[in-house]
């Protein structure tokens, strides 16, 4: 038998690199990626994910409308966003091709399935007769590695005895070893992980397991490939670390919250994408007495929410853009019962169905006013997909102690993406104490009485009693009630006194609102202002800014009601501001309405986050400008 020989390679040292995996729904992209990841987290590389879903459940097979794909950004430094530009895009078809080429930054390089470029394919994916492969015009500019993968798989595969459906869907395997390969990452937790997942169905293991080495092994003794790469290790701050994407965050957040505060759990949700997700996961931990409902709809949803709180338990529930509209009333129901309650809002592109897969954050003007009368309630944004578990146990925490529904917005681009997560130990988050009303509050009429409406001084929150507590009977209702007693009142003065209050309550909120940080220069040119998850784009942009010579800073604000008492105070050191968003100009009229500041807005309703390079090119000009 001859053996194998393995052609000498170059090696080259890189600080960071964006791979692009792309293909059909069906090729198994999330999960290429997804497991490119894991090897690059078990790496010890810094790093961010994009996921790209279609929004068409079953596209026609080889059209541009379903094409999957999973952007990772990796390296030794500080990683903040999945990369403007690609490095590699590995296209499994035409489709891929044509969708994502123009993410590929002109030097860099084009791995595709060879096998899948045939004239019906072409067609397809709006290529008509032309192969973009030899038209020696698509493709100029860039390293092309025409890689036989399907053919090879299916020779890999010959002795399994599997069907060709079968065969076809290993495929991403193969282009995963090969990927691992070029960049230098270790195949072991890839395969380990394949042992785990196809437990109980060993030939399928076995031959995912055979493609991936396959793929890994035709890098390490082809030609084509004369150099491959490596990343070093980055350096991380010291703890014990896991890759987590926000939603597994999210998830995470409300379990330690519940574990803190010593409260069940309830999550009721009606099935809405991005938010499904979090259904999902929630629902495999049951063991840590987590109660999950799906429910009929959006409004059942927010009903069961409520009953939850009201009957002294943890109630959380979301939802995705539509369905916030659809619970406002049940929101607005919750603010005059004064009930702690968290509702996640995962935004999506709108209005309507929209965009279901894409991203945005155009929900926020939506989660303060779109409820009818005054009805104010504390909004939260996380920033990164490890943030969405501290932003979530805080939504927790404000929610119990003041008494209110808090909004948590998220958006499908934290929810999906992934990154580094020191795990936290429990002494390390604050502490969660709820205190039940056990005993009676008032004297009336010479009698010790309980009023569901007496107010903490501090926080103007109201006493939370567990249903059944003998002599703390009360009711509540979605009419107005009076001061302290809590009986329906129609009062024109009370009416105005409740409001005040209910308001007042969520502004005290800002008391345990963590004084802000400004990244970069604390005063000079442009001070730009985020929220949610701009943040990683912005801080990149802003080094990049003060890299050309300019005084540039930026805060991010993770509460968006109420705002940060401090916010003000760092606005006159700044001569220009820039507020980006992925909207059309939400969280830029409310900065323009508070402050009286000539904010500049920075918009991108695309279903993609921002690239560094367009709010680095905006903080240029608006520095230059009188």
């Amino acid at each position: 038998m001859q053996e194998e020989v393995t052609t000498k390679k170059e090696v080259k040292q890189l600080d960071e690199a964006t791979i692009l995996f792309a293909g059909d729904s069906g090729d198994g992209m999330q999960l290429t990626g997804s497991q490119f990841t894991l090897v690059t987290a078990f790496a010890h590389n810094d790093l961010a994910t994009l996921p790209d879903f279609p929004a068409e459940i079953r596209a026609p097979a080889g059209t541009t409308y379903g094409v999957s794909g999973f952007q990772l950004h990796f390296g030794s430094i500080n990683i903040r966003t999945p990369g403007d530009e690609v490095d590699l895009l590995v296209a499994m078809n035409p489709a891929a091709l044509k969708v994502n080429l123009p993410r590929v930054r002109r030097g860099g390089a084009v791995m595709v399935n060879a096998n899948a470029f045939k004239p019906h394919n072409l067609k397809l994916a709006g290529y008509g007769s032309v192969n973009p492969l030899e038209d020696g015009k698509t493709l100029a500019g860039y390293q092309v590695f025409s890689v036989e993968i399907s053919k090879m798989t299916e020779e890999a595969l010959s002795d399994f005895g599997l069907n060709k459906k079968v065969v076809d869907r290993s495929k991403n395997m193969f282009a995963l070893g090969l990927a691992l390969w070029l960049y230098s990452r270790p195949v072991e937790p890839a395969i380990e992980w394949l042992g785990q997942k196809f437990a109980k169905r060993p030939v399928i293991r076995d031959a995912n397991i055979h493609v991936l080495k396959k793929g890994y092994h035709f890098g390490e003794t082809t030609e084509d490939f004369i150099v491959k790469y490596e990343v070093q290790p980055a350096v991380l701050e010291p703890g014990r670390y896991r890759a987590v994407r926000g939603t597994q965050a999210i998830a995470m957040g409300l379990i330690a919250a519940t574990a803190k505060s010593k409260l069940k759990l309830l999550y009721s949700s009606y099935p809405i994408t991005p938010a499904s997700d979090l259904l999902h996961e929630l629902s495999r931990h049951k063991n840590f007495g987590v109660m999950t409902f799906q429910a009929e709809d959006e409004i059942a949803a927010i009903g069961a929410t409520i009953g939850a709180s009201f009957g002294g338990n943890l109630g959380v529930c979301a939802t995705s853009g539509p369905g916030l509209a659809l619970k406002s009333e049940g929101i607005g129901l919750a603010v005059m019962m004064e009930l702690p309650m968290v509702i996640i809002d995962v935004q999506r592109g709108g209005p309507s169905t929209g965009l279901p897969t894409k991203t945005e954050q155009s929900d926020l003007l939506q989660s303060l006013f779109g409820r009818n009368g005054e009805s104010p309630v504390p909004v939260i944004a996380p920033t990164t997909p490890g943030d969405c578990f501290y932003a979530a146990y805080e939504a927790c925490c404000i929610s119990v102690k003041y008494m209110c529904p808090v909004i948590l917005l998220a958006d499908g681009y934290l929810a999906n993406g992934s990154e580094p997560w020191r795990i936290p130990h429990s002494s390390d988050l604050a502490d969660f104490p709820v205190r039940f009303a056990t005993k009676t509050n008032r004297i009336v009429a010479e009698k010790p009485t309980f009023l569901p409406y007496v107010r903490n001084d501090q926080t103007l929150a109201r006493a939370w009693v567990r249903p059944g507590t003998k002599g703390l009977e009360h009711r509540l209702g979605g009419l107005e009630k009076e001061h302290e007693t809590g009986n329906v009142s129609y009062d024109p003065e009370n009416h105005q006194l409740m409001t005040n209050l209910r308001a007042e309550k969520v502004r005290r909120v800002a008391q345990d609102i963590a004084p802000l940080t400004v990244y970069g220069d604390c005063a000079g040119d442009v001070l730009v202002v985020g929220w949610g998850s701009t943040e990683g784009a912005i801080r990149v942009a802003v080094d990049q800014a003060r890299k050309r010579g300019l005084r540039v800073g930026t805060v991010q604000l993770r509460y968006l009601s109420p705002l940060p008492a401090d916010l003000g105070g760092i606005l006159p050191e700044f001569d220009h501001f820039l507020v980006p968003e992925l909207n059309m100009g939400q969280l830029v009229r409310l900065l323009r309405d508070r402050f009286l500041l000539p904010f500049a807005a920075l918009n991108k309703v695309q279903g993609r986050p921002f690239r560094v390079s367009e709010i680095e090119e905006a903080i240029v000009n608006l520095s230059q400008s009188t």
